[in-house]
């Protein structure tokens, strides 16, 4: 699962952009520039055998994990935490969601690459590998319908994830279920629910055809209670709690996984808890030890074809303080960067609210608010600085508390990389996108919405207790009680601004816990959705893309 496709003659056009294609096929009408390629690597001639659907399945694949690594700057997956409840940007210039009225319009950046993420690259490649696998000329190259529909259904879990991300950000968004062979520019949006129901059907598809386990060489390959978990947390969107209790306990009563309660991995002899050792380098799969991970993003270093260099995992890069500014009390250069620490640049920042008040009542029995976990002391790491390895004393200047200096999450940590080059703050630890704890808190949920407040209370009290944390009782739990545990438990890890739009939360926990007051005061009702971006609403010319309200 590791290897990537670098190279594609099939279109992956977004919204709109079809008609690209369509001039350019006018416009190379001369004989003269006919030419009679040698290879070819178009969908046509790559999906004609097994071999070509896997090499598509691993495109698909390296599209999915390109949500975390793509960009680093300010797209992507730390703006799914910023300007939130738990996480705001710590650098001081203009950075997303600072100030939601200014920052979130419809030509933001991030507005227009998560939905150019979702149609270019993820809804192309699912649907060409559904199109062309249910293609009845191709019949043949099947050893049986389940090996067909293995297939499929990997390629429908991703289009479903896809399509739940999309209603979860924007609301109602055009389904996009087939390939196109020429321009289209006539979309509309279905309802939000209708996309819920579209991605319901390929779950329940996925769940029926996906493997339980993959083979070690397939780690990261997707199985059939990543479909589960996924397929909870629709039902939730569609009321139907009912499914979505019984589609996470097909999950956590399979005897296939459990949370890990004890040591393990590549550091258990080392310092730490079983909940450290999560976030180690090699322990994300379950070839590791570790029976928690039930979907997990793939990186490798210095890989052919893979990643290296400047690309990788970059949530150190993002999450990381910018630790090397920081001077000593004789005002000189109090850091280098240290292999331990790597190098972040504080893109985003835990708030006030996630790194002191959600440990109240449990601040030294809870293992996730332990050393091992989160690091509230640093040390000058300048051997030519008089203050080398001893403790960095509180520093007061906005710039130093926001964005140099502040406790940090140490699952971001990682070691550098085989280059040696330990300034790019990116690590190769593979990437937890779902794991048991999640598929828990999202039954506690279900069951909560139920209104069964004792099963509700059990669940959480599962993953309170791994943790060494007292247990919440039955008339303790809220919906605001379920998301500040999945906030001590999985920050940095669940796509918070996700999480919060699915309950519709937004809006009332940033101004609620949100630490900067221009973040506070700028959100409104209305930024409880993304706008659609202006480039696909302009390319849609035969039809009107409605706009969210507000923008």
């Amino acid at each position: 699962m590791k290897r990537i496709i670098t190279r594609y003659c099939q279109a992956v056009f977004g919204l709109g952009s079809l008609l690209i294609l369509s001039l350019w096929l006018v416009a190379c009408k001369d004989n003269f520039l006919d030419e009679k390629p040698l290879a070819s690597l178009s969908s046509d001639v790559v999906l004609t055998s097994k071999a070509g659907f896997d090499n598509y399945l691993t495109a698909l694949h390296q599209a999915a994990r390109e949500e975390l690594s793509y960009e680093d700057n300010h797209d992507y997956y730390f703006t799914l935490h910023s300007g939130t409840d738990i996480a705001t940007t710590g650098q001081e210039d203009a950075r997303p969601f600072r100030n939601y009225v200014t920052y979130l319009t419809p030509a933001a950046n991030t507005v227009t690459k998560y939905w150019m993420w979702a149609y270019k690259l993820m809804l192309v490649r699912a649907n060409t590998i559904i199109v062309y696998a249910n293609k009845p000329e191709l019949k043949g190259i099947w050893t049986s319908e389940a090996e067909k529909n293995a297939i499929i259904a990997e390629a429908r879990f991703f289009r479903a994830y896809t399509h739940n991300a999309l209603a979860n950000l924007y609301g109602g968004v055009p389904i996009v279920d087939t390939i196109y062979t020429g321009p289209k520019t006539d979309f509309v949006r279905n309802s939000r629910k209708q996309v819920y129901e579209s991605a319901r059907a390929d779950l329940e598809f996925a769940s029926q055809w996906l493997p339980a386990t993959v083979e070690k060489s397939q780690e990261g390959r997707i199985v059939k209670a990543a479909a589960d978990h996924l397929l909870t947390e629709v039902y939730m969107s569609l009321g139907e709690h009912d499914k979505a209790v019984a589609s996470a306990s097909r999950v956590i009563d399979s005897g296939l996984y459990k949370l890990m309660n004890a040591r393990f991995g590549s550091e258990k002899d080392l310092p730490g808890d079983p909940y450290s050792d999560l976030f180690k380098l090699g322990n994300q799969n379950r070839s590791s030890g570790n029976l928690e991970s039930i979907y997990v993003w793939q990186f490798e270093d210095q890989t052919p074809g893979g990643q290296g260099g400047t690309a990788g995992n970059n949530i150190l890069r993002g999450w990381g303080p910018w630790y090397i500014n920081l001077r000593d009390p004789d005002g000189k250069a109090g850091m280098i960067i240290v292999d331990s620490l790597g190098r972040g640049v504080g893109l985003t920042r835990p708030t006030t609210y996630f790194l002191y008040n959600l440990w109240e009542g449990n601040w030294s029995n809870d293992m996730r608010n332990s050393p091992h976990n989160i690091r509230r002391t640093m040390y000058y790491t300048n051997p030519a600085s008089a203050y080398f390895r001893k403790p960095v004393e509180a520093k007061t200047t906005r710039i130093d508390t926001m964005q140099n200096l502040f406790p940090t999450l140490r699952k971001i940590e990682g070691k550098v990389g085989k280059s040696g080059n330990n300034t790019t703050g990116r690590t190769f630890s593979d990437f937890m996108v779902y794991r048991l704890a999640d598929t828990y808190l999202l039954r506690a949920e279900a069951n909560f919405r139920k209104g069964d407040l004792a099963k509700a209370a059990a669940d959480i009290n599962v993953v309170r207790a791994r943790a060494n944390a007292k247990p919440v009782g039955a008339s303790s739990v809220t919906i605001d009680y379920i998301l500040d545990e999945r906030a001590r438990e999985l920050i940095a890890e669940e796509p918070r601004r996700r999480t919060l739009i699915r309950m519709g939360k937004l809006v009332e926990r940033t101004r609620k816990y949100n630490m900067r007051e221009d973040t506070r005061s700028s959100i409104q009702n209305y930024h409880e959705f993304f706008p659609i971006p202006q480039t696909a609403i302009d390319a849609n010319f035969s039809a009107k893309l409605e706009q969210n309200p507000g923008y």
